[in-house]
Order: C-alpha cells, then structure tokens, then sequence
C-alpha cells in the first residue's frame, strides 16, 4: 500500500490550480463522479441500511477505480465524494482510501466532496440537520485533503431548498448535484419534476426554476445520472423496464452486460453530444459510479459483473466519437455554466431522442423535451408510424410550489416530486397524453410565447385533410 500511496504523490505541484476555464458554448462536457461509502444507503450519521461494503471498498480498487480512468481518457478530472461513515471510519482500509483519494487532488486536479443522507438526506433527516452533517462533513474533507481545499460542489443526490441556500450563502458553494432527474419508486425517493440541466434552484422548492432574483438561490442545481429520455417516462419498473436507463452502469453494464450496456450507454451520450449539441450549442452527460460497483458483484450478485471494464470502453469510446469532449469535475462544470447564466431567463434546453430497443427504449418512438425558465414540455410520438405528437409532460414553473415539511424522528418521508399540469409518469387521473391544442387556453397561450411553431404544427396536424375535388 505505500508504493500505491508514493505513486499517487509523485506529482511535484497541485493539479488542480486554477487553469483556463473552457467557454460553456460550443463545447461538450462528462461529469464523471464515483462515492466512497461504508453501507448502502446511509439515511443519518448513525442509521443506515444494507451490507457493510468494506469488504469490496478497498485502497486498491481506488487505485485500479483511478488508474482505468487515466488509461481511458488522459488527463481526465473527476469528483469524489465520502459518505458521513466512510468520513468516520477508522478502520485501516477507509483511512488509507482517505489518503489515497487526497493524493488523487494533487496529481489529477479531481475534486473531492461529501454526500450527505446517502442520496436520501431531506427524506430522513431535518432540514437543520442537513445543515449541520453539510457544515461538519465539509470541515472533515478540508482537513483531509490539506492545502485549505475546499470542494466547489456538493453530491446530494436529492437536496432541499433551504439547504441549496444554506451551500450558497454559509458555505460558499454553488454547484450542487441536488436533484436525480425523473426519479420516480425506485431506491428510497421520489423527484421528479426538473429540468435536466443545469438552473439556479427556486427558494420555494428544488426541483423549481427560480423565476426572478429574489427567488433564485445562488446555487446551481445538477443532475445526478442522465437518463434515456425514452425509458424515463415510466414509474420504477414499469412493464419491466427501468426508469432510470440511461448512462448508469448499474442499469446497463450490470443489468445486460458489457455488449448491451455499452450500446445503450452510447445512444444517450449521443442523444446529447449530437442532436443535443446542435439544438443547445453545448451538451452535457453525467454518470455517477459509486466505487463499490468494481467489486461490488462480491456481495450484491450484479450476475458476477464488474462495471469497470464496460466504463473503460465508454470513456474511450467517447474520446474517439467526440475528440473535443472534455471530462471536469462537478464544480468545474457548474462554475463554467454559472459564468455563461447570471439567471434563468436565457435557459432554453431542446432534446431529441428516439428509442434504443431495450426494455422501455421503444425504437418506434421518439420524444421531444422543451426545458425552460417558465416551463417544461415533453412530446411523444410513434416516428415508425408517423403518428401525431402528444404531451406527456407539461410541468409549470410559474405556479406556487412547496416541498414537504421536515419527516419527524424514525420517518421516512419519501415523495419530494414536483407535479402540477400534466406529469410524464401517467400516475394521476389527469396525466393522459393529449394534443397540445386540447392542453387549457391558458397553458397553450404560456407555450405559444416560447414556441408558437410548436401550435402551429399541431394545428396543421389536427386539422382534417380536404376531401379531393372531383372532376
């Protein structure tokens, strides 16, 4: 272990000074983030759920974790964040990790952070609370990298509100992985709602669109995982299909192995890196894998998979499709993004994509996204057949919101989703898919300010073809 630790220092100045910041447009960006835990999911300093994954979370798979990831892309930056226990723990193996990890800062410039609650901290835990764990955990980061580090983000899976504002404004932290888009009765909760990429977060709810100053928390809100817009549609496991298919390597390698995996893996990354990039003159990808996913087959099964091979191939695979795609850390991307949106008002987000075939990735379909300050609008159609379009997600930003209230004591307070005209998931009576032109007035006048070609379309597509003149 001290030949892994002395290989790690051998770098004769800090990576990670502060470089040239890249300009947001025009380029393509991952975010390649890996946690460092003791059990699955973690709920509060003291209660948590699942094997102990010590076993499995060793210095030499950060290390193997570390060094496939230079091999793949050269010169590559990630995020590394540490639960509250592996924080703790005083064990020989997670004190070496720690260690090892701060030397990865000084040779590759990867960030280093902490997640709070396992993903899940406002399902559990008081907003006060969450406070205290951010405050306390980032006190232990900084002292465990030396140097007075301090992480430019925070990985939190879900966050709420009051604690996006507390990262902003007492932490002096701007860049927050705060919300897993669409998720939806999978893990331990519920939110969706968002847009998909970056916003300044709403003082009234997380997964809301700050709709002036004094509303918008200086906090830049992230995704966690991106999505096969396709597949993300569905509630959990719906007819089979994971909802939350996309670039995750634990429903892709995992589940269908390297082959499968990497072909869904790709068709998102280039849902966005192509079309996407064309439509928003950047692009972004993201994709979270927590450490135990090396081995974590061990004690989890995964069919006696490891999703590091399959990662290997999707990082290289990316550099040679998409040579100019640069792979930062968390906070370097959402400092780059705030520099280029001082607010919400420019942000116009447009998505194209069409099925890849695995379960809940219909090839016959193709889905439209529109994600703005004001709104988000999804439209699905069946291309195969030339089907009309309909909507199936018509969620309003302008509209009061409001998270839930603090779960009490040994509660779990799980749904955190933000819902209101018309949701994806077809989970309430009124969630039907329709033509836009049978949306209310008052919806269809809000959408015809952002994209009056959108009715227009629609008008023409309703509109009963004129019977043939006969001679």
């Amino acid at each position: 272990m001290a030949a892994l630790l002395s290989c790690a220092h051998a770098a004769d100045s800090d990576a990670s000074a502060d470089k040239p910041m890249p300009d947001l447009m025009g380029n393509r960006f991952i975010t390649f983030n890996t946690l460092v835990r003791v059990r699955q999911i973690e709920m509060t300093r003291s209660e948590f759920s699942g094997p102990d994954e010590s076993s499995v979370t060793t210095p030499e798979v950060a290390q193997e974790f570390r060094d496939t990831v230079e091999k793949s892309w050269p010169g590559a930056r990630i995020t590394w964040a540490f639960s509250w226990l592996a924080l703790k723990d005083q064990r020989p193996n997670y004190k070496t990790i720690r260690r090892l990890v701060a030397s990865f800062h000084e040779k590759y410039g990867d960030e280093i952070t902490f997640t709070p609650g396992g993903f899940f901290a406002n399902m559990y835990n008081s907003r006060e609370q969450v406070n205290r764990d951010l405050h306390d955990a980032l006190k232990m980061v900084s002292e465990m990298v030396g140097n007075s580090y301090r992480p430019r983000s925070v990985i939190a899976g879900f966050l709420a509100a009051d604690n996006l504002r507390f990262l902003a404004e007492k932490e002096g932290i701007h860049v927050c992985q705060g919300n897993i888009w669409s998720q939806h009765a999978i893990d331990n909760g519920d939110g969706d709602g968002s847009i998909s990429y970056p916003y300044y977060p709403s003082r009234e709810h997380f997964l809301k669109a700050a709709q002036g100053k004094g509303d918008l928390i200086d906090c830049v809100n992230l995704d966690g995982w991106t999505c096969d817009f396709i597949t993300a549609r569905r509630s959990g496991f719906e007819k089979n299909a994971n909802s939350r298919l996309g670039v995750g390597p634990i429903e892709t390698l995992l589940r269908y192995g390297t082959e499968k995996g990497l072909e869904e893996m790709l068709a998102v990354t280039a849902a966005h890196f192509d079309e996407g990039f064309k439509l928003n003159n950047f692009a972004w990808v993201t994709c979270m894998s927590e450490l135990v996913l090396v081995e974590g087959h061990k004690i989890y099964g995964y069919g006696g998979r490891s999703a590091l091979p399959g990662l290997a191939i999707w990082l290289k695979e990316i550099r040679r499709r998409w040579p100019d795609a640069k792979c930062i850390t968390l906070g370097e991307f959402g400092s780059i993004w705030r520099r280029q949106f001082k607010d919400n008002d420019k942000v116009d987000y447009r998505f194209v994509q069409r099925g890849s075939g695995l379960p809940g990735s219909e090839t016959n379909m193709e889905i439209r996204w529109f994600m703005n300050k004001d709104f988000r609008l999804a439209l699905l159609r069946d291309w195969n057949a030339n089907g009309p379009e309909q909507v199936i997600d018509f969620t309003r930003y302008d509209l009061k919101a409001q998270e839930p209230p603090d779960p009490k004591p040994g509660q779990h307070v799980r749904n955190w989703s933000l819902m209101n005209r018309l949701n994806q998931k077809g989970l309430r009576p009124q969630d039907k898919p329709m033509p836009l032109t049978a949306l209310p007035k008052e919806d269809q006048s809000i959408i015809r300010k952002r994209y009056p070609m959108l009715l227009e379309a629609q008008g023409k597509q309703a509109s009963p073809t004129p019977a043939p003149k006969l001679p």
